[in-house]
């Protein structure tokens, strides 16, 4: 699994948000989920690939907003209280 980190400039509100993570989806229907904050100015989108950097700086681009930076981890879920 791989956590991908955008921030992303111009979101203002939770339309905003919505408006980054529906084009997010679209572009990438394997991913697992996708969450923005525009009170941190970026998104998370979880995958079980990495996803392609340069696909998604144009999906933020096409929606109207500023692709600022991105960085991708591996990710591990973490499980409470089994161990």
């Amino acid at each position: 699994m791989y956590k991908t980190t955008i921030k992303v400039d111009g979101m203002m509100c939770g339309m905003c948000e919505a408006h980054v993570n529906d084009a997010l989806r679209n572009a990438f229907p394997e991913a697992k989920k996708v969450k923005s904050s525009h009170t941190k100015g970026e998104t998370v989108l979880l995958s079980e690939a990495a996803p392609n950097e340069e696909k998604i700086k144009e999906t933020i681009e096409k929606t109207g907003y500023t692709f600022v930076s991105l960085n991708t981890q591996v990710y591990e879920k973490k499980l409470f209280g089994l161990f």
